[in-house]
């Protein structure tokens, strides 16, 4: 497979379908971008991408309308990503789309995201009578956007990284809700929050800031984010453990939500920020 994002649906005219059409989903090549990062062999982290779809809607046997919230935990290790509207059209297509119940809804959907992926995913359906049992949280740790730094730069410079001299090692959670990107083909931005969680060297909290601001006009899609700044700590910092999880505001309906490390940790939890 050579798809690239540039041959996705992003930034053309699209019609949206609206009936079922699993032809739709676009996927690309993670390897793409992790060749830029010197990623080959065996990955230094595992993790899911956790993706909230948020307008699903399908009709019953009878044509009546049925809306749900579905999450789709994407393994980090499968080949492929899934371009966002290419996956956003794919959803729309189930809008006149009957169905006998929701578990042929969501047979469907883990059965067409999981050959894009070309890796298992697990898909949940909440329907409409649970909405109330989900909950909103936020990222937990040390805020480092109390901190009053000065920026001039910004696109991601992994020489802004660096641990603390002198000091013993730490285990800590650092949090900021300054990250935004760029979409990769479009521009468009994309808003996040960022929770570190790492024991080694205690990380120099100023530059790790300014690093995270840097990649307000960088362009690249939310996983391939993560696995950058995941890639650029281990680095520079070196920690015996890292892990990193952003949490980045809806496009579409849809938000998506890269989780990467390097040691055995509960899975984050899915809740929804106050931005989400």
């Amino acid at each position: 497979m050579n798809n690239t994002a540039d041959q996705s649906p992003l930034g053309k005219t699209s019609a949206y379908q609206t009936q079922y059409a699993p032809e739709l989903l676009f996927p690309i090549p993670r390897q793409q971008k992790r060749d830029e990062l010197n990623l080959t062999g065996a990955l230094p982290f595992f993790g899911v991408d956790i993706w909230n779809a948020y307008e699903l809607s399908w009709l019953n046997m009878r044509g009546k309308p049925q809306v749900g919230i579905a999450t789709f935990t994407v393994p980090a290790d499968s080949p492929n990503i899934i371009e966002s509207k290419s996956f956003k059209l794919y959803l729309n297509s189930f809008n006149q789309t009957r169905l006998a119940n929701p578990e042929a809804l969501v047979e469907l959907l883990r059965e067409d995201v999981t050959a894009a992926a070309g890796a298992p995913v697990h898909v949940s359906l909440t329907l409409q009578e649970n909405f109330g049992s989900l909950k909103m949280g936020e990222l937990e740790g040390l805020l480092i956007d109390r901190l009053d730094v000065e920026i001039d730069n910004y696109s991601p410079t992994p020489a802004l990284l660096s641990t603390v001299k002198g000091e013993p090692p730490v285990s800590e959670t650092l949090v900021s809700h300054l990250l935004k990107s760029n979409c990769l083909v479009t521009g468009q931005p994309d808003w996040g929050s960022v929770q570190i969680q790492y024991v080694g060297d205690q990380i120099d909290q100023e530059g790790l800031l300014k690093y995270l601001i840097g990649f307000r006009e960088h362009n690249e899609f939310h996983e391939q984010c993560v696995e950058r700044i995941f890639v650029d700590i281990m680095r520079q910092c070196a920690p015996q453990k890292l892990a990193v999880y952003a949490r980045y505001t809806r496009r579409g309906g849809l938000d998506i939500n890269p989780w990467r490390t390097n040691f055995s940790s509960a899975r984050p939890p899915n809740l929804r920020n106050a931005r989400q």
